[in-house]
């Protein structure tokens, strides 16, 4: 009985602890170099859907509309 007081009374004062001991420390920021190149590539993704645009166009007025079967 007197083991099973004593795990209870271990396991309760390791739950009260647990959050003091998971409390961060300052963090301090990352440095930042330059700016995000996250929006980098929007000139390229407008370039390929001009170049896409202008190949289906030309495959449609190309007028290329015979069977091919005979």
């Amino acid at each position: 009985m007197r083991t099973k007081t004593v795990t209870l009374a271990l396991a309760a004062s390791a739950l009260a602890a647990a959050p003091i001991a998971a409390q961060a420390a300052d963090r301090s920021a990352a440095p930042i170099s330059d700016e995000s190149e996250l929006a980098g590539g929007a000139s390229r993704i407008l370039i390929l859907a001009i170049v896409a645009a202008a190949i289906f166009v030309g495959i449609e007025v190309s007028g290329d509309d015979d069977p091919v079967s005979p």
